[in-house]
């Protein structure tokens, strides 16, 4: 196979080769996939051009197939490398070739509009059996540029659950760090300066009072230095005697929320039609605001954070009828589009009641839109609202995101899984929580009253269902590793005249044993309508 092929019918062999059925015996790779990945990655430019377009035309069984066959090659190469404990993996000519043609095959993906197939496609599930991706994350992350061979380098063949591993990596190794420097710099205070030695807190802790959460987070974080943001979070709420084991910061958060979510802050705007919060083009708050929000943003948010492009496609997730209307647009044809849209390169945007205009360009009043300027008109107007209009806003946010979650860890998600990360997701499987629930204390899967509590809950309202899961874990969105990752654990308690009470720092519930399953129904109904609060 020749890197410059004489004519452009001889690369129909990169189409046929794969078909070929001992491609999908990873075994042969010496002989199969090692010659036939070093030809492909050794194409000129235009060639390799011919092929990737070829490849993204085929249809998506035959695409999926290419990416299968190169991963269980991956798969096989590691698998017998037999790789020890805190090691990564070793150079290997093949699997570099296996992991360069794959990141082909993901670039060709990317590039076709909504994906040819999901990301997930080029997810290596075991890679868990065969090395410790932490090893690899902490080898790469202190790496200067040596060549070596990291997996962390190929970040798309990483599953939910091998990044969600990751991140909690990489958060751990900023959490020591910074309690060791608030211990280091302690001990140096004591030993060099006693008269000003003060206890240096090894976490971040917010004192908060229900009825100021806003200001008073404001205040605890003002002059906090990026390092002590890094620190473990406990937050304290001012006449409550509940220590912080992770149940009270969650419900911080959903307090949080709740408050700046309030119009009076006029920070967000909610679109009516797909309930989507973005920044609001006119607050009424100051930028440093912005800086204490986890809020359930649209993917938009996370494609910035990690600098992919933002389309008119992604308008659809705030408003699907201006999305439509600039389609429309962009797809009428006809000569008279001046005629039928009436259109210039200005909008008309509300701020709180009140109509005002902004031109999208110098004088763009008087520009009218024509089939030869339209294309900038909607590229303009998607950008005036995901990003000129509220860049001040978004940079706030960004700047806060990034003191806290910052770093080379965040190169190693796409926008899909950094989404799903920070505020989980709603793929809702019941049934599965009901698999990995465990019991305790007396109680067994087949007790009757935990029957009649799944009967229960897989009977309820998805709304309902949604209660039961912020009331038992202090949130209603679930894990980017499905709702198998909620370890549910149920207890008995003796006494049925008490509600069920869920401890949400550990998701263990006390459920008395119920005498019936209507009883059971009304009281789990009337706790989980009841989600705040901390008491001993």
């Amino acid at each position: 196979l020749s890197p410059s092929p004489p004519d452009v019918e001889a690369l129909r062999i990169y189409l046929i080769l794969p078909l070929y059925h001992e491609f999908d015996n990873p075994k042969h790779y010496v002989k199969l996939h090692k010659p036939f990945t070093s030809a492909l990655l050794r194409l000129g430019p235009q060639a390799s051009k011919v092929v990737g377009m070829w490849w993204s035309v085929m249809t998506r069984d035959y695409f999926e197939k290419l990416i299968r066959i190169f991963k269980a090659v991956v798969s096989f190469i590691l698998r017998n490398q037999r790789i020890p404990e805190n090691k990564t993996v070793f150079y290997d000519s093949s699997l570099v070739a296996m992991l360069d043609t794959l990141t082909y095959l993901n670039k060709l993906n990317h590039n076709i509009e909504g994906l040819k197939v999901p990301y997930d496609t080029f997810h290596i599930s075991d890679l868990g059996e065969y090395l410790d991706v932490r090893v690899d994350y902490v080898m790469w992350l202190t790496d200067q540029n040596t060549g070596k061979l990291f997996l962390c380098n190929y970040p798309f063949i990483f599953d939910a659950q091998a990044k969600t591993l990751l991140l909690e990596t990489d958060q751990g190794i900023q959490m020591q760090k910074a309690m060791q420097n608030a211990a280091q710099q302690a001990f140096f205070t004591m030993l060099f300066r006693p008269t000003s030695f003060q206890n240096v807190n090894q976490f971040l802790v917010l004192n908060i009072s229900r009825d100021r959460i806003v200001d008073d987070a404001l205040r605890e974080l003002s002059g906090i230095d990026a390092e002590d943001l890094k620190k473990p979070l406990k937050v304290k709420f001012c006449g409550e005697e509940a220590e912080d084991a992770g149940g009270v910061r969650k419900e911080f958060f959903l307090l949080l929320l709740r408050e700046i979510l309030d119009p009076k802050y006029g920070m967000f705007k909610e679109y009516e039609e797909t309930r989507a919060v973005w920044f609001s083009e006119t607050s009424f708050e100051e930028e440093p605001v912005y800086f204490l929000i986890d809020l359930p943003f649209p993917l938009a948010l996370y494609k910035k954070l990690l600098n992919e492009p933002v389309g008119l496609a992604d308008l659809k997730a705030l408003s699907p009828t201006l999305a439509n209307s600039l389609q429309s647009l962009l797809d009428y044809k006809e000569a008279d589009l001046q005629d039928v849209f009436s259109l210039c390169f200005e909008i008309t945007r509300d701020d709180f009641g009140e109509s005002r205009v902004v031109e999208l360009k110098p004088n763009g009043s008087n520009i009218p839109i024509t089939q030869d300027n339209k294309e900038e008109y909607v590229a303009l107007y998607v950008d005036y609202i995901f990003n000129t209009s509220i860049k001040k806003q978004y940079m706030a946010f960004h700047d806060g995101f990034m003191k806290v979650c910052g770093g080379r860890v965040l190169q190693l998600f796409h926008s899909h899984e950094l989404m799903a990360v920070v505020v989980g997701n709603e793929n809702y499987d019941w049934h599965a929580l009901e698999e990995v629930a465990t019991y305790k204390n007396g109680y067994t899967s087949s007790d009757q009253t935990i029957r009649w509590f799944w009967e229960v809950i897989h009977a309820m309202p998805l709304e309902d269902k949604k209660k039961f899961l912020l009331f038992l874990t202090g949130s209603d969105r679930i894990p980017i590793q499905g709702m198998k990752a909620i370890k549910i654990t149920i207890q008995p308690t003796t006494d049925d005249k008490y509600l069920p009470v869920a401890h949400t720092c550990f998701n263990l519930l006390d459920l008395p044993r119920y005498q019936t399953k209507e009883k059971l129904r009304y009281k789990l109904m009337q706790a989980i309508q009841q989600t705040q609060g901390f008491s001993l």
